[in-house]
């Protein structure tokens, strides 16, 4: 039997080759997505574990924006100095003490465009030893900075920002704009840095300067002398620091905390890649179980032969699962030798984007090997499990009389019967899903997806004969005998055309679901961009706007008005909300501000306005005051001198800015609005940020800039979700293919009696087609159904993010959905329906 079943795989390599596709390209998914995760796992690692080589502990000053040790200034102070560094560095068993100033600078590239990403940006400070270089950023050119107007910059950055040994640089931290002489160009092994930061190095006097106080570091770090013990040298480092304002680390936890790290941040990225492979692979378990279906059909004479002569019915089961592992286990190796090169892909595309990931091998785990070999022979040999006990049922004399009996009326019924309950069920939770307002019944609604879904798949032949035949009238009409035809081949086996067309239905109902809830979330969103602004441009940095600066922009020539907002918050003794301090004067020419009750007339001191949804939770009316806490202790009473329609941009409650900003803990503008006299312009847009110090940080943006924005990470996560969901579609587009071909074959002998009773080749090729085309548009009919029935759904559970969010149907992709299905259909009938229309009359007529 295991040599029949070698023969079968080697006899059929045509018609098992799109099966063999199916499966390659789910295990390549797979294996590419492990791999991929192993590699960069690994290079981040080492390139972490490098960053820390010769560091034995790490003392970290304990204070941060959000702590009472942060000054007006906006900086941090902290107990680590130079009197701690002396300590530490008479400690036996110390080798030497680094002490680093840290925080971020952003360097200004061509055209002020700012260069890697705020979070990444790193400054620090450059520590010469007496032969003037520092080990941890060995110098390629120049010499290390040695004055307040001087920095090194790592060699990745100086040449994206095009400057050289003696140039200028502009760059910007938390205050105004700097403009510092480059005198040397260092390399960094900092993964941070490496994965598309930038590093700026000052000298120690003036990185104190900027981040924190003269005297004062972020961090020590500490090497051991040779023989020394990491643990008992942290140890002893802990007992001089002062308590509860600094902590150490050893070398060894920083790296287990760094790798724990990666590991966190690439688990997200490595589970929606296996989702979208399991997605693939679901797919593919449709191809498969209907190949081996169609294959056992066509060998039911061999079966009952093999029945005939005293093969069991286990033996049978076991012919064709051995066949279907062999068939799996040469699939999944060509996958996994293509999954390495999609790992390779997918991380060059990643980099390309910005990702940024450090340079390390390929790292090809047996964890990898083994899951991705496993699971595709697994998937194989289930698939082909019912088929198998579909063969071993086969009555011998049955099949020598029949090549194909017609399915049992019993089997429909009862598959039916099942799939109207879970099809139920499944929306009846969807229906309960729609009710829901909290983002933690997510859960609920992915289950109620899925029983959608499969029990959509169960009914599916049901489904097919309704809607085929609504089809059939249609190509019937437009393309006569070729139409009716290709109708009546559809309907011949409904349950292989449920299984064809459902591969292609389960990524359409993702794909639609997504586009649709996409559509909607960036409608939603443009929405509330617009929505209350008036103002021509919403100007903002990072580190937030000068104060000083943002008053001087109402001044500019062609500004009609300028409000700044400074945000604080404060509790009453039974709530806690946000306060926008801003000028009351203008804010009502740059928001659309209506209000319920009350005004800002006259508005000032401890006046405020709260919103109409706060004042209704709270149960506030226009003339109430409250007793309020602000965020840092102090006290106030404060009153309500009008109720406004809720406004995104303002939200809880709005007041007078010399009311906010004495509470801010570090002062600054988060955003500052404008209206221009005459609209936006090119001219005043350069004014304001000349005027606001043409920092890197700034950005100046319109109403069509505020959109794109918003828009961009809803178009990437589509864009993305579009390319991994094209897997399966392309599995599914093998299915069909496969279907129609050993569809042809099946019927050789009935092709050539058409063509003998005078149906030309191109009316064969054309019904090949029209059925291939059938099949894809009820598998796409039922895909966009689902989709925007789950869409719609759980639409309450995304409008708690987006209170504006409403379902809007994207009509014009969901018709190039359609028309996508419509070529698939074309396509995927090229070969057969050559094949088809190849086949010799008289061979086929005589063909058993």
């Amino acid at each position: 039997m295991l040599r029949t079943a070698l023969r079968n795989v080697l006899a059929h390599k045509a018609r098992l080759m799109m099966t063999a596709l199916a499966v390659l390209l789910g295990v390549a998914f797979v294996a590419g997505t492990l791999i991929f995760s192993d590699t960069v796992s690994s290079a981040v690692k080492k390139a972490s574990e490098k960053s820390l080589d010769g560091v034995a502990v790490s003392v970290q000053a304990e204070a941060d924006n959000n702590t009472p040790d942060v000054g007006k200034d906006g900086k941090r102070t902290t107990l680590v100095d130079e009197k701690l560094a002396d300590k530490v560095r008479a400690l036996p068993g110390v080798q030497s003490v680094r002490r680093n100033a840290n925080g971020t600078a952003t360097v200004a590239g061509p055209d002020n465009v700012p260069l890697g990403h705020d979070w990444q940006n790193f400054a620090t400070n450059f520590q010469p030893d007496k032969d003037g270089y520092d080990p941890r950023y060995p110098l390629l050119q120049g010499r290390g900075p040695a004055a307040g107007n001087e920095i090194a910059l790592d060699e990745a950055t100086a040449k994206a920002s095009g400057r050289k040994i003696g140039d200028s640089v502009r760059l910007a931290t938390d205050g105004p704009v700097l403009t510092k002489k480059l005198v040397g160009i260092v390399s960094t092994d900092d993964p941070q840095v490496t994965a598309g930061g930038s590093l700026t190095l000052f000298d120690t006097a003036t990185a104190q300067k900027l981040f924190l106080h003269p005297g004062q570091f972020d961090e020590l770090v500490i090497g051991a002398a040779p023989g020394a013990d990491q643990q008992a040298l942290t140890a002893k480092v802990r007992e001089v620091l002062p308590k509860n304002r600094a902590t150490a680390t050893s070398g060894t936890e920083l790296a287990a905390e760094q790798s724990e790290m990666v590991a966190h941040k690439n688990e997200a990225l490595t589970q929606t890649l296996l989702t979208f492979a399991g997605i693939a692979l679901f797919v593919g378990v449709f191809i498969i179980a209907n190949t081996f279906t169609m294959l056992i059909s066509q060998r039911s004479r061999e079966i009952a032969l093999m029945r005939a002569i005293g093969a069991s019915r286990r033996q049978v089961v076991r012919s064709v699962l051995a066949e279907a592992a062999l068939l799996g286990l040469i699939s999944s190796a060509v996958g996994f030798a293509l999954g390495i090169g999609l790992a390779v892909g997918l991380r060059a595309v990643l980099d390309a984007t910005g990702a940024g990931f450090p340079d390390g091998p390929v790292v090809i785990s047996p964890a990898a090997v083994l899951s991705a070999l496993g699971v595709g022979v697994v998937v194989t040999v289930l698939a082909a499990w019912l088929p198998s006990r579909k063969a071993a049922k086969i009555a011998p004399v049955e099949a020598l009389n029949t090549v194909e009996a017609p399915p049992a009326l019993r089997s429909l019924v009862l598959r039916n019967s099942l799939g109207t309950v879970i099809t139920g069920l499944g929306i009846a939770t969807m229906c309960y899903v729609s009710t829901l307002k909290e983002a933690d019944d997510l859960p609920i609604a992915m289950v109620g997806g899925m029983l959608t879904l499969t029990g959509v798949i169960i009914l599916a032949p049901m489904l097919s004969r309704p809607l085929v035949s609504l089809a059939g009238v249609v190509t019937t009409r437009l393309f006569g005998i070729s139409g009716k035809l290709a109708k009546e081949n559809t309907l011949r086996n409904p349950r292989r055309t449920a299984a064809t067309a459902s591969a292609l239905m389960i990524g359409l109902t993702l794909i639609t679901g997504m586009t649709v809830v996409g559509n909607s979330a960036g409608q939603a969103m443009d929405k509330m961009t617009a929505q209350g602004l008036t103002a021509d441009y919403k100007i903002g940095a990072s580190s937030g706007l000068d104060p000083k600066l943002s008053q001087k922009v109402a001044d500019v020539p062609g500004v009609e008005a300028a409000a700044p907002l400074r945000n604080t918050g404060f509790e009453t003794p039974n709530s806690s909300m946000g306060l926008m301090g801003t000028d009351l004067s203008t804010i009502g020419k740059v928001t659309q501000l209506d209000f319920i009750s009350g005004s800002l007339k006259g508005a000032g001191g401890n006046d405020i306005a709260v919103s109409q949804e706060m004042a209704k939770m709270k149960g506030w009316q226009t003339g109430d005051t409250l007793d309020a806490t602000f965020y840092d202790k102090k006290k106030a009473k404060l009153k309500i001198v009008g109720i406004y329609a809720d406004n995104q941009l303002l939200g809880d409650s709005i007041g007078a800015t010399s009311l906010a900003a004495p509470h801010q803990l570090v002062p600054m503008v988060e955003s500052l609005l404008v209206k221009a006299q005459d609209g936006p312009a090119e001219g005043l847009e350069k004014q304001i940020r000349h005027t606001l110090g043409d920092s890197p940080l700034l950005k100046v943006q319109d109403h069509a800039d505020l959109r794109k924005e918003n828009a961009a990470s809803i178009e990437t996560v589509l864009n993305v979700s579009y390319g991994l969901l094209g897997m399966a579609v392309i599995i599914a587009v093998v299915g069909v293919v496969n279907t129609l071909a050993m569809s042809v074959f099946e019927r050789t002998r009935e092709i050539g009696m058409l063509r003998a009773i005078g149906l030309a080749r191109n009316g064969i090729k054309q019904m090949v087609r029209l059925e291939s085309v059938v099949i894809a548009l009820f598998g796409a009919g039922l895909g966009i159904a689902v989709g925007v029935f789950c869409s719609w759904a759980t639409g309450n559970l995304v409008s708690q993010g987006l209170p504006a969010y409403e379902l809007l149907l994207p009509w014009g992709r969901l018709a190039l959905f359609v028309l996508i299905a419509l070529v698939v259909g074309m396509l995927a009938a090229l070969w057969p329906a050559r094949r088809a229309a190849r086949l010799n009359m008289l061979e086929a007529i005589g063909a058993q």
